[in-house]
């Protein structure tokens, strides 16, 4: 059994961190069940946003004509398409390369589960296994789609954004698809595909698409989709699937009416959500604790119940986005591997946690809706802006009154004008939320213990300080520590430190 100062449980944002243990001269074991880069590379951020793209220059040539452009013909070359996303996703191997490389690292290709806190069983992928032990535990093991228990589903067939990037991904873009769910990864294939001239239905849970963003941008984006001829369903259970006449059905109830209805379609993705991967580790044989979705509970400072385990990214529950991702493990970087005091340790702060949902238009929003902040207690103002009220938007071709003027929302306490919520729907969203995210994360921050329970020694004399922040907002290090939505290009803005360090 060998040993290890570090063991590295998953392979996406936790690659900082085990380049900062590398760095430090450690003893590394990273071990990946599936392939190197973790769901953003693989079946997330980055495979998606290849394909975004592509229908959104599909959306802007075919609404040119409202600013003089006329084009005809147009249409996605989807073999081009494939092509380009599959050569990022074949990175992956690239990516183990490189630790293969160090003398300091061994790598693991299987699936961990704890034996007690600091002893990992791995059932490697050729049908060997290995058991480890290490000083420190790193748990990044990431989420999966949240299949639901539908009859009839198994038998049917569907694809999840795991199989769709894998084994189920089609050689044409399909006829006819259903989509369960109406959540960001929703939205964003019902985007891709009904602009690749798919006929596209949505069957939504929820009254509203995008639920966790504010109701007048998920009304707008609803709009949107329904003029571009999708068939949305809200507020349905889906009750069952069935297959007829070469086609997948699926049926559903209202959740108001009860009244009863089904969809026909050649594909079923299934999107209604993730959940952690967690089930696999048998966390039972240790000290850590799970909530009661399943999700990892950790404190501010990543630490879990566990001493000297911790956990980030998806598996943690806190948001399931790679910015938040890389954000905790530049946290665990900078305080574990980087020889920094604690007295200058970092934390974990969510309250200005960005996300970006890439549809056409973009929604992209950071901090408390109207209806969070009046629920806090807050006497709220409102301040809405159009795209149409600026020179560029109105050269982008928006008028007042136009029924895809896209807007921003801003949400700020009436008492001391500070802005709470920004919320905006409409072209590059992703990039103009930027400011607003610098804007709340500058300044001077008190540490907010999170799971008061949850505190190795130092976590508790760093709060009894309590330990403080000050993120100057000319410091090239303050842009580092500032979410950055991903993969948007407020990245080429905000990746400054690793520009000024030479990395």
């Amino acid at each position: 059994m060998k040993k290890y100062d570090v063991i590295v449980i998953g392979t996406g944002a936790a690659n900082i961190v085990t380049d900062a243990a590398l760095a430090q001269g450690l003893q590394v074991a990273v071990i990946e069940r599936g392939r190197f880069g973790g769901t953003c590379l693989n079946r997330g951020c980055i495979p998606t946003k290849v394909m975004v793209t592509a229908a959104n220059r599909i959306r802007e040539i075919r609404e040119g004509s409202r600013i003089g452009v006329l084009a005809d013909n147009v249409r996605l070359d989807w073999d081009m398409l494939s092509k380009r996303l599959w050569e990022k996703i074949d990175e992956s191997p690239a990516i183990q390369g490189y630790y293969d490389q160090f003398p300091n690292v061994d790598t693991f290709n299987g699936t961990a589960s704890f034996v007690d806190n600091h002893t990992v069983a791995i059932a490697l992928n050729d049908g060997t296994s290995a058991t480890l032990t290490g000083d420190k535990v790193l748990i990044a093991t990431g989420g999966r789609t949240n299949i639901p228990a539908l009859p009839g589903l198994a038998e049917a067939g569907y694809v999840t954004s795991e199989s769709f990037f894998g084994p189920s991904y089609p050689k044409k873009p399909y006829q006819s698809l259903i989509i369960i769910g109406g959540g960001p990864i929703g939205c964003e294939f019902a985007h891709v595909f009904d602009a690749a001239g798919t006929k596209v239905t949505m069957v939504q849970h929820n009254v509203r698409l995008l639920p966790k963003e504010d109701p007048a941008v998920s009304a707008f984006i609803l709009k949107q989709f329904q003029r571009y001829g999708m068939d949305i369903r809200l507020n349905k259970d889906t009750v069952s699937v069935s297959q007829r006449d070469g086609l997948k059905v699926l049926s559903f109830r209202d959740r108001t009416t009860g009244e009863e209805g089904e969809v026909a379609a050649e594909e079923i993705l299934v999107a209604p959500g993730i959940r952690p991967m967690t089930e696999l580790l048998h966390l039972e044989n240790t000290d850590v604790r799970l909530d009661k979705r399943g999700y990892i509970e950790t404190n501010e400072f990543l630490e879990t119940t566990a001493e000297n385990i911790w956990a980030l990214g998806d598996v943690n529950g806190m948001a399931p986005f790679r910015h938040k991702a890389n954000y905790e493990a530049e946290i665990l970087a900078h305080n574990l591997f980087s020889g920094n005091a604690p007295e200058t340790w970092r934390w974990a702060d969510y309250d200005a946690v960005p996300a970006v949902t890439y549809t056409y238009p973009e929604a992209a929003h950071v901090g408390l809706t109207e209806d969070q902040a009046l629920k806090k207690g807050y006497d709220v103002e409102r301040a809405i802006n159009h795209y149409s009220s600026s020179a560029k938007g109105y050269a982008m071709g928006y008028e007042p009154g136009d029924e895809d003027d896209g807007f921003i929302k801003l949400v700020v306490d009436k008492k001391t004008k500070f802005i709470l919520g920004a919320h905006i729907i409409g072209p590059e969203a992703s990039i103009l939320i930027q400011p607003f995210i610098n804007n709340l994360m500058s300044g001077t921050h008190v540490i907010h213990p999170i799971h008061e329970d949850i505190a190795s020694p130092t976590a508790q004399a760093l709060r009894a300080k309590p330990l403080t922040r000050t993120l100057d907002p000319k410091s090239v290090y303050t842009f580092s520590e500032t979410m950055t939505p991903h993969p948007s290009l407020s990245e080429v803005v905000m990746w400054t430190r690793y520009y000024y360090e030479g990395k």
